[in-house]
């Protein structure tokens, strides 16, 4: 059974620190397997799209986690 207490959905929200976080690993996770497959990546640079090539694409370290 689970006893965790329900999650407040509205202060994740209003909050953002955790949704924030979700997408930062979400991102890198993606970025992960673009460049490991090869693919490259739509960014958004000098104000138009390009594409990133797999060796140019940089994947930083994850923040470390409290």
């Amino acid at each position: 059974m689970n006893h965790k207490p329900p999650v407040d959905i509205q202060a994740l929200f209003e909050e953002g620190t955790q949704i924030d976080a979700a997408l930062a690993d979400a991102v890198r996770d993606a970025l992960i397997m673009h460049k490991r497959m090869g693919y490259p990546v739509a960014a958004w640079r000098d104000g138009r799209a390009v594409w990133i090539p797999p060796e140019e694409i940089v994947v930083d370290d994850p923040p470390a986690r409290e």
